[in-house]
Parts: structure tokens; sequence; C-alpha cells
């Protein structure tokens, strides 16, 4: 809150044109803020015990002040050049009376309610201290161009007069100067003016609390679900090498020993079995390719996620094209290339089981900080992570990353498969 404060504009001619359009139509906002909220607040509270129609009038009423709030963060942020933020609700869930008891159970809610109630004597003050330094800013200066036309009596008039001095010119000197001063002083009292009114938006109509416990909560998440997925991807990886690699060292292991006993005595049945073994060596090492793929492989980190996507692409049983603005030797956070690599082999792979794609398309785009990752297929469509299509861990593996996923599968219009992935120097501007 206080790197908030920090930036705050500061007092100059051109910001007092942003303070005046904040400030003089503050209190033409506040009296039906204020009468609405509070004669809607006792309204429900006296039907309460009508068939719970107060219920109705509370969250009724609540809107109307989430209303105004809203109208007024959109003026703070105007006159102050920035988003009125952070800003967070409670869910809305259940129906019928369930979803009216969730809608006034939102802390935020109280707190524009209580907002429409306090702004009004501020404003009340801060609006007339405005009309006065305007006119006095106004008038003072220019006091000597209608000051004739002013009415007076025999007995004189006036300041000046009240302070001991007759005559016109004292009269106009004293309001002259006075005028200045109010002149003078203009940008410095409506920026205090605005100030203490915004101050009263930024602390009861932004949660930052809120917002860091929100935040704390997703990053709870987060990590059992990247937990989850290693846990997973640690399993498929040990079932992958148990039925296949394993077996085949096994099997290699028996035909070794087997030619070792025949060698000496009979070589020409030895020699099938060493054929037998190098086929089997082959094998072995092509499956623990073929697993390897789901971790980073070396080529990531040697060359990058270009390089790396380039071969999986050309591994990819389906023809595949990439597409990617990454520069040529540009290197991303380990942590997105990693993610970026995952989420493309896993869409590849689940494309050519269950798509019956005769193309896909990997496009990887780096805009504003974030990357996004497009695989796109011609096949048949209707995939969905809850539908065991192979892409349910990829949500998982991208919420360590802050990032996110959208799947588009419409049946016979192919797959789109987006992926959102924040840069870590972005993810901390925004947390």
């Amino acid at each position: 809150m206080n790197s908030l404060v920090t930036s705050r504009p500061r007092a100059s001619w051109h910001q007092a044109g942003r303070d005046v359009g904040y400030l003089l139509p503050g209190l033409v906002i506040g009296i039906p803020a204020f009468v609405i909220t509070v004669t809607g607040f006792f309204l429900g509270l006296g039907l309460f015990v009508l068939a719970f129609v107060g219920l109705v009038v509370w969250v009724a009423t609540l809107g109307t002040a989430r209303g105004f709030a809203t109208a007024d963060r959109a003026r703070v942020s105007a006159m102050e050049g920035r988003v009125v933020e952070p800003v967070v609700r409670r869910p809305v869930r259940g129906s019928g009376l369930g979803r009216l008891f969730s809608i006034i159970a939102d802390p935020m809610a109280w707190r524009e309610f209580l907002y429409c109630i306090i702004i009004l004597p501020v404003r009340t003050v801060t609006w007339s201290l405005t009309i006065t330094w305007l006119v006095g800013a106004l008038a003072g200066p220019t006091y000597v161009l209608y000051e004739w036309a002013l009415p007076r009596d025999d007995d004189g008039g006036g300041l000046a007069w009240l302070l001991g001095f007759d005559g016109r010119l004292p009269d106009i000197a004293l309001n002259t100067a006075i005028g200045l001063v109010f002149l003078l002083t203009l940008p410095y009292v409506l920026r205090a003016l605005a100030l203490a009114e915004s101050s009263l938006v930024w602390g009861l109509l932004t949660n930052e609390n809120a917002e860091l416990r929100a935040r704390a909560d997703h990053l709870d998440r987060s990590r059992s679900a990247v937990v989850q997925a290693e846990v997973e991807t640690l399993r498929r990886v040990e079932r992958d090498i148990h039925d296949g690699p394993q077996q085949r060292l096994v099997r290699l292991t028996m035909d070794l020993e087997s030619a070792q006993r025949r060698f000496h005595d009979d070589p020409t049945t030895a020699l099938p079995l060493v054929e037998g073994a190098v086929t089997q060596t082959k094998e072995a090492l092509a499956e623990l390719r073929a697993v390897s793929r789901g971790i980073a492989p070396p080529i990531l980190a040697d060359r990058g996620l270009p390089a790396a996507l380039a071969a999986a692409a050309a591994r990819s049983p389906i023809p595949t094209t990439v597409d990617t603005n990454l520069d040529t030797g540009e290197r991303l956070p380990t942590s997105i290339e990693n993610a970026a690599y995952y989420v493309v082999t896993e869409a590849l792979t689940n494309a050519a089981k269950h798509s019956g794609a005769t193309h896909c398309t990997v496009t990887v785009d780096r805009a504003d900080h974030t990357v996004h990752v497009t695989i796109t297929d011609n096949g048949r469509g209707g995939a969905h992570p809850g539908k065991g299509h192979g892409l349910t861990g990829l949500t998982d593996r991208l919420a360590g990353v802050d990032g996110n996923l959208e799947i588009t599968s419409p049946p016979g219009a192919g797959t789109v498969v987006d992926a959102q992935l924040p840069l870590p120097s972005a993810r901390a501007t925004r947390h």
C-alpha cells in the first residue's frame, strides 16, 4: 500500500484540472449513494422477517452500492492515471436463498456499503472547500474589474473597512491580495482535498490482504498440483521402464550368457544369440528414448526450445510444422522451456493416439511478457482433459509456472491446445 501512496500524482496546474473534474461532481454522486444505501439497509432490516423479503432488499442495496463504488474507482483511476486495484470478491455460490446469503456474505460488498455512507460527510467538507477556493481564486484577482458595480452605503463596508482602511484603493488591494493567495495555493488545496477522498477509495474499495490470501491459496493449490503431476510422471516413467527396457535388458542378459556358454563349444549356435542381443540392445535404446521424451531431453538443455520442438515434431507420427518467433539462440527460463516442451510433446502424443489427424501445427509466440504455445491438429476433435485423452496432467503441470490451458475441440473440427506461460518477471510484477 505504501507504493500506491508514493506513486500518487503531485500538485500541479495540470493535475489541478483533473482534481477539479473529480471533486465537483462528488457531492452530486454522494447524496444519492448515501440516501439509497441507508434507506435500503433499514428497509431491508424491517422487512427481513417477512419471508426474507428484506434479504432481497439488502442484495439490491449492496448491488447499488457496488455500482457507486465502481464509478468512484473509475473516477479515481482517471484522476490519478492508474487502475484502482486489487478488488477481490468472494465467489457467489449456490442457488435460490443460498445464493442470496452468499452475496451478502462478501466482505467487499459491505466495504462498498460503508464507503457510500462515510463518503457523504467527507464530500460535504471537500466540496465546500473546493467551491470556496475556486471562487476565491477566480473572484479575488479580478476584483478590480467588478468592484465598481458592488452596492455600497455611506457608512462604508467590506473587509478593508472592517480592518480600518477606508477608500477604494485599500479595498481593491486587500481583496486582490487575498485572491492571489487563493490562486497560488489552489493546486495544493485541490490535491489535498482529492487525496483525502481518494484515500477512502484506496482504503475501503480495495482489499490487498484478500488478494494476498487468494494468491497464497492459489500457490498452495499449484504446489499440490505440481507435486501430484511429478508423482504421476515418475510412476509413468517407472512403469514404462519396467514394462519395456527392463524386460529387454533381462532378455539381453540371458542371450549373452547363453552365447558365452556356447562360444567355445559351438560358435555357430552362439552367433544368432549375439545377433539377437544386438537387436535387443537397439530396441531397448529406442524404448529408453521414447520414455525420455516426457522428460527434458538433452537437446532442450543444450540448444533451447526451438531446436527441441523441431526434434519432437520430427519424431511425431503425424506430419508437424513448428513456427516460432523466438530468436535463434534465445533462451527462456528453464521452467518455462520445460513446461512448453511438455505441453507440446503431450499434445502431439495425444493427437497421434486419438485424433486421427493428418497434420499438426505447433506455434510458439512470445509477446507481452507471455509465451503462447498453441498446438493445432485437423483431427476428429472431441478432446477434453476429463475424458481420458491424455491431457489431464497438462493443467497441473502448467499450474507450477502460473500458466493457463485452454482446449478447443469441437467434434469433427480438430483440436486447439493453447497454453499461456507468463515469464517470471511478469508474474512478479503482477503479484
